[in-house]
């Protein structure tokens, strides 16, 4: 039996977290269980990226994360929560050119060596401080196993997936109009593209017959369009083959405005002949569309644009602005020049950057691809086998199913100098291609692809990846792998999780994870998404800082069901605060009412009173139904199941119950309560541990324990001789009564110090005889004058009246009472007893609900009815009683 330091007055975070998570991290607490006997239970966390602090998203995202895996450590699981972060490559490669060019330099200027060396020394001072906040939330890791994305074992996984995915003929080079980011100068795939509402124009020009051809008696056709900046681009106008109004202008000949280049009319299935004039220009290196009509017609495809979104030598006069000065230029030439028919203003979607967040081009680049159908094909087979993920909440399956279904190639190349280099080399003078996981032997020979991979190319292996892959052999991946949950947001199931799970399949046959949890966002009290914009945004270390980690992760913890957004306010941190604050007083009571020779065992079973009964059942209720919420990761309620426990049924009446015994005279009933105090308690902080850790480990450690730490104590486990309902129903009896009076006395402002006389007219012998054994009980807490518990009493005719779970309640108060106000009090409970008996009915009258739910769950709302009616009958015929003293 070992114990801390005293306990001191008042709660105070300050004093209880700092040091605590340094010493789990020196005794080795969070490494893998050394029994391989036991199960193995494996994480792997979301890598953060290096780019800035953790936000309160990552502290919700990795609390969950922390839960299970100390729930399943202290359970026996051999547990593997593995670490690491993201290299993030246009991300972190953004931020370190933005702080560069506070300085007045570019990366250019330094070359690709030398800027790669400022990135690292991003990453190492970024890595430090998440490292920290990690520390400051209590997160379980094992440190020994952490990881990055870049780091060699990795990149070694993410040659080997390139080059096989190459040779299998499902990465290729080619190219295609991609989305295009000019401020990073780099490639996007579709995802990574935000479409917003931006205010445009339609412009209608103009576009002449380059011969004495008329239609419909002008010497031109109409032409709409939002981008006039790529007219110098345009190679055709096409028309529906089927649209009747233009079939005898298709082969037609149209003089470019301000060019003068001559253009076909030519006729595709693509052209929707209700939209607009059903006639559209065709700028095949502008627009994905225009690209495949290009493509099926054979049509020349001209960049108007540099990488910069400046206009090259192919925009003639307007070579070297910018694209929007360049459209403005255009515009105003078309109007002198008598083209412009007319500007229609409008509002219309247009991708942005999501990292940069400037307005997307549609470029004609050669790029790097996976060919997707293959991969997204395999991925949905295995969700049909017993390898599946299962996806938490169940819907979100098909937000995956559907981007698989739909599913577009997938545009890898990035033109950035932060990532993996793609592992292809060029012959200076063959041009061959050379793909390979290691470099050509004559490498002088050889210049290596410039652009890197996706920074989801990486984290896509990220399950496997880290636990030693492509060595099949290595011992974490035969042992933890697959994983068992992820643990992540739903606003990244395209970017990651869908891409994890082809990858797995293809390269391990087998699923990454088992379950993946998925959780909403949190957003401000109003309900907003946090940004930077709003200025609403929450830093998690100045709330810990404020409140502690442990009142922080409470919050998290029980903020919403799965699935669902979380709206962070400081008045919910009040609340976990003071939930925390009532666990400290009662640990420190019962902590300071303990002998120090208390055994830690329970006394014999003959010898527990009704209350020891009462709160040993009901831990139990609650040990068994957080474990199983636990389960089913359903931690806003596992987290009500534990405060109702704690705060109602061990801290107000448990305790307060237990206070007679302890201030009493038999010194057997003191060291029975005080050692049921003490187990009851130990088992609320071993159930408490993996939401609150820090507080948790201080409160346990200043009781008599056995063990070095709750860390690796235990989980509670259900005792079915602790299942007691006689006793958990006859204390509820008790404690109605006792709040009944209570009430009572607080509607006449008959305060407890006041003696009262209390008659108790009992329905049946089993609730007589729970009144009267436990009398000591009800003169404690209702201070009687007098007391009567009998089946005969006669109601007083001035007295207030409570109807009880099997008995009438009387205090014969005449001097307080006005009879037509005790009516109307017992009008407003009659109502109020209605509406459950409605309710009761009705739920009990579901088809669904019955032959759904467990048996025991009917039985309860049953006898819930039952009791309801019975009160209901009692205090109607209560309130005809009244009405008769008139």
């Amino acid at each position: 039996m070992t114990k801390e330091v005293e306990m001191s007055t008042k709660y105070d975070p300050s004093q209880v977290e700092p040091g605590r998570y340094k010493e789990w991290i020196e005794k080795g607490l969070f490494k893998p269980n050394e029994d391989k006997e036991a199960k193995p239970y494996s994480i792997v966390i979301p890598p953060p990226n290096v780019t800035g602090k953790l936000h309160l998203g990552h502290a919700w995202d990795t609390t969950l994360q922390d839960m299970i895996i100390r729930q399943k450590r202290m359970q026996g699981f051999d547990t593997l929560w593995l670490p690491g972060m993201d290299h993030a490559g246009i991300a972190t490669q953004a931020k370190v050119e933005a702080r560069l060019a506070e300085d007045g330099i570019s990366r250019y200027d330094l070359g690709r060596e030398k800027f790669v060396e400022k990135v690292w020394e991003w990453k190492g001072e970024y890595a430090d401080i998440i490292h920290q906040q990690w520390a400051k939330l209590g997160l379980s890791l094992d440190y020994d196993r952490e990881r990055f994305t870049l780091d060699d074992g990795l990149s070694k996984a993410v040659r080997k997936v390139f080059v096989t995915l190459y040779k299998k003929g499902l990465i290729y080079r080619g190219e295609y109009i991609i989305n295009w980011d000019p401020k990073a100068r780099t490639a996007l795939s579709d995802i990574e593209v935000i479409h917003k509402d931006d205010k445009g124009a339609f412009y209608h020009v103009k576009y002449p017959f380059a011969d004495d051809t008329t239609f419909n008696g002008k010497n031109y056709i109409e032409i709409a369009t939002t981008r006039p900046e790529t007219m110098m681009g345009d190679v055709a106008v096409a028309v529906n083959p089927d649209d009747e109004r233009y079939k005898d202008i298709v082969g037609k000949t149209l003089v470019l405005p301000l060019q003068g280049r001559h253009i076909p009319i030519i006729a595709d299935q693509y052209v929707d002949p209700e939209f607009g004039t059903g006639m559209v220009k065709i700028t095949p290196a502008h627009d994905p569309n225009d690209f495949e009509v290009g493509n099926r017609h054979n049509l020349e495809r001209i960049n108007t644009m540099n990488e910069d979104a400046t206009m090259n030598a192919n925009a003639g006069k307007y070579e070297g602005l910018d694209r929007f000065e360049a459209r403005k230029a255009i515009v105003a030439d078309l109007e002198e020049q008598g083209y412009m028919l007319k500007i229609e203003p409008i509002v219309h979607s247009v991708g942005h950057s999501e990292r940069t967040g400037v307005q997307v081009e549609s470029r004609l680049s050669t790029q790097w691809f996976v060919k997707m159908k293959p991969l997204a094909e395999a991925a949905l087979k295995n969700q049909e086998t017993d390898d599946r993920v299962d996806f938490v909440p169940p819907r979100f399956e098909h937000t995956f199913t559907q981007w698989m279904e739909n599913v577009h190639d997938w545009v890898i190349s990035r033109q950035l100098w932060w990532g993996h280099q793609i592992p292809a080399w060029y012959h200076k003078e063959t041009g061959e291609i050379y793909v390979g996981e290691e470099a050509p032997e004559d490498i002088e020979n050889w210049e290596q692809d410039s652009d890197v991979l996706d920074t989801w190319f990486s984290s896509a292996l990220w399950p496997f990846s880290t636990m030693g892959w492509p060595d099949t052999e290595s011992p974490d991946f035969k042992r933890y792998f697959p994983t068992n949950t992820l643990v992540t947001g739903y606003d990244i199931i395209f970017f990651w999780v869908s891409r994890m799970i082809f990858q797995s399949v293809e390269f391990t046959k087998r699923r990454p994870f088992k379950n993946v949890l998925i959780h909403g966002l949190i957003r401000d009290e109003q309900g907003r998404k946090m940004s930077k914009s709003l200025g609403n945004g929450i830093d998690p270390m100045d709330v810990i800082d404020k409140y502690g980690a442990d009142a922080l992760r409470w919050f998290l913890s029980n903020g919403s069901a799965p699935g669902q957004d979380v709206r962070f306010s400081y008045t919910k941190m009040d609340a976990a605060w003071n939930f925390i604050n009532k666990i400290w007083n009662a640990s420190r009571f019962v902590i300071m009412n303990l002998d120090s020779d208390v055994e830690l065992s329970l006394p014999e079973a003959s010898e527990w009173q009704l209350a020891d009964k009462w709160i040993l059942s009901r831990l139990n209720d609650t040990v068994r139904d957080v474990t199983r919420l636990f389960d089913s990761f359903e931690f806003g309620e596992a987290g009500r199941a534990l405060y109702n426990f704690i705060w109602n049924d061990f801290c107000d009446w448990y305790i307060e119950m237990a206070k007679e015994n302890l201030t009493g005279e038999d010194e057997k009933l003191k060291k029975n309560t005080q050692r049921i105090l003490r187990y009851v308690l130990d088992q609320i902080l071993r159930l408490m541990h993996p939401i609150m850790p820090f507080v948790t480990e201080k409160i346990w450690l200043s009781m008599p324990h056995d063990g070095a730490s709750l860390v690796v104590a235990e989980y509670p486990v259900e005792h079915t001789e602790f299942d007691n309902q006689v006793a958990e129903k006859d204390m509820d009896n008790l404690i109605e009564l006792i709040k009944a009076v209570r009430n009572s006395r607080s509607e006449v402002n008959a305060p407890m110090s006041s003696a009262i006389d209390i008659l108790i007219k009992t329905k049946d012998d089993d609730t007589r005889k729970v009144f009267e054994n436990n009398v000591d009980y009800i003169n404690r807490f209702c201070h009687p004058k007098r007391l009567e518990i009998a089946a005969d009493i006669e109601a007083p005719k001035l007295a207030m009246t409570s109807v009880i779970t099997g008995a009438e309640v009387y205090l014969p108060l005449a001097d307080l009472i006005d009879l037509n106000e005790e009516i109307s009090r017992l009008q407003k409970e009659a109502k109020k007893l209605e509406s459950e008996v409605t309710r009761g009915e009705k739920k009990l009258g579901n088809e669904k609900f019955v032959a759904n739910a467990p048996e025991a769950v009917v039985a309860k709302e049953k006898e819930k009815l039952a009791n309801y009616k019975q009160q209901l009958a009692a205090t109607e015929s209560r309130i005809e009683e009244l009405k008769a003293e008139f």
